[in-house]
This record gives C-alpha cells, sequence and structure tokens, in this order.
C-alpha cells in the first residue's frame, strides 16, 4: 500500500473517531427538531404538504451524514467544526448566526401562514407542484456539493491542515457556490410547497444573506488559496447561471 493511501487512511480513522455515537446520535435529534418544530407550529399532523417536506428533508439530511460517515469522514468532522474555530473570519462567525436565525423564523412562520392562520390563500396544485421540482433539484445540488467538494466547510476559513485545494469539477464547473444554488432552491421551493408568501418573503431575505456571505467568502479565497482567482475566470458564475 502506498504511502499515500495510509496518509488517507489515518485521516479518514482520525476523523471517525472524532464521530462518536451520541454525537451523531445529537444530529439525529437536531434533523428531528425542525420538522418537529413545523409541526407544533402548525398544529395538525394531517398536513400533507408538511409530510412530503419533512420526507425530503430528513431524508436528504439522513443520506448526505451516511454517505460522509462512509465515504468521507473527513469532511463529516469538518461539518460539526463550531463557529469561531479554525481560523474562521470574525465577521463570518455573526453571519453563520444570522443565517441559523434567518432559517428558524423562516421554518416557524410557514405554518403559522400556511396552517395555523390562513394568511396565504391556498396555491394551485401547479405551484405545489413546481416548489417540490424545486426542492428535488436541490437535493441533487447539496448532495453533489459534498460529494464533490471534500472542503465544504460550514465556516469561512482555508482549510491548510488539510491542504486544500480548488475544486473545479462536477456541480463546481457549473457555478461556483453550488451549495447555495441549492440552498436557494430550498428557499423558494419550500414555502411554494406548503402554499406560505410569508416564507417567500424571508426567503428573500436569506437570499440576501447567502449573497453578502458569498462576496466575503470569495475575498478570503482569493487572497489565502491558490488557484482560486483562475478558477473565477474558469467558471463565471457565482450562484446563479447567466445571472450572477
Amino acid at each position: 500500500m502506498s504511502r499515500g493511501s495510509l496518509d488517507r487512511r489515518f485521516r479518514a480513522t482520525s476523523a471517525s473517531a472524532q464521530l462518536s455515537p451520541l454525537k451523531l446520535a445529537g444530529t439525529a435529534l437536531y434533523i428531528a427538531a425542525w420538522p418537529t418544530l413545523l409541526f407544533v407550529i402548525a398544529g395538525d399532523g394531517r398536513w400533507l404538504e408538511g409530510w412530503l417536506f419533512t420526507a425530503w428533508y430528513a431524508g436528504l439530511c439522513t443520506t448526505v451524514i451516511v454517505w460522509l460517515y462512509r465515504k468521507d469522514p473527513a469532511l463529516l468532522a469538518e461539518r460539526y467544526r463550531q463557529p469561531g474555530s479554525g481560523g474562521q473570519k470574525g465577521g463570518d462567525r455573526v453571519m453563520v448566526y444570522a443565517i441559523v436565525a434567518g432559517f428558524t423564523a423562516w421554518i416557524g412562520v410557514m405554518p403559522l401562514d400556511a396552517r395555523r392562520f390562513g394568511w396565504t390563500p391556498s396555491f394551485p396544485l401547479a405551484v405545489q407542484g413546481v416548489g417540490w421540482a424545486l426542492l428535488l433539484t436541490s437535493a441533487f445540488l447539496l448532495f453533489r456539493s459534498f460529494h464533490d467538494n471534500t472542503f465544504l466547510s460550514p465556516l469561512v476559513r482555508v482549510q491548510t491542515e488539510r491542504k486544500q485545494r480548488v475544486v473545479s469539477t462536477g456541480v463546481y464547473g457549473f457555478v461556483r457556490h453550488p451549495m447555495y444554488f441549492g440552498a436557494i432552491l430550498m428557499f423558494v421551493g419550500t414555502p411554494l410547497l406548503l402554499g406560505s408568501l410569508v416564507g417567500l418573503g424571508v426567503a428573500a431575505g436569506m437570499i440576501l444573506l447567502l449573497a453578502i456571505r458569498i462576496v466575503a467568502e470569495e475575498r478570503v479565497l482569493v487572497a489565502e488559496l491558490e488557484g482560486y482567482s483562475e478558477y473565477r475566470k474558469k467558471v463565471r458564475y457565482r450562484l446563479l447561471p447567466f445571472l450572477w
């Protein structure tokens, strides 16, 4: 066996060792918490659209975590990194908390709007179908982002300890930030499926937050990651093909 293979196996084993059963159980509870919050606020356990979103969300999260645990434990360990660690920039730490707060508001307002109080009139079935299609596309982009980029940290930082390099293949040959693109499709598709105009309004705020973070993140990558300037010339669009 080559030295490189031994090093990769050692890093994978070390990363797996950090992921205790207790931590994985905590992750399962965290995943379950968001759909639970959705239904508690809705006050209706028979909400079909809510169950469709729950199946999508839980299925995607479980698939990604199981795949990373088996195929890329080093990235899974990186995804557990806490804000403020690993050389994360101070401004990005604030941004992480803002995104979490926005996501919580987004999850909370949709069942209030679509189910408990009915502020938004029911959407046509065709509109809900578009929402479901956006969610399916989102799932593909999100999974492939993890699949194609082993350096997909939740924090804006350059992973020198992992010898980070530019990834330009797979979905990263399409746009420079495919995970954010997938997240935007989720933020738009979910309120279309659930029937919430208020949720779309919160989604607009979340998209703005992601756009601001992308600009700040690219400043760091251009300054600190070798080859990123050339990658920007090769893949022109940050987030939305043919637009930005």
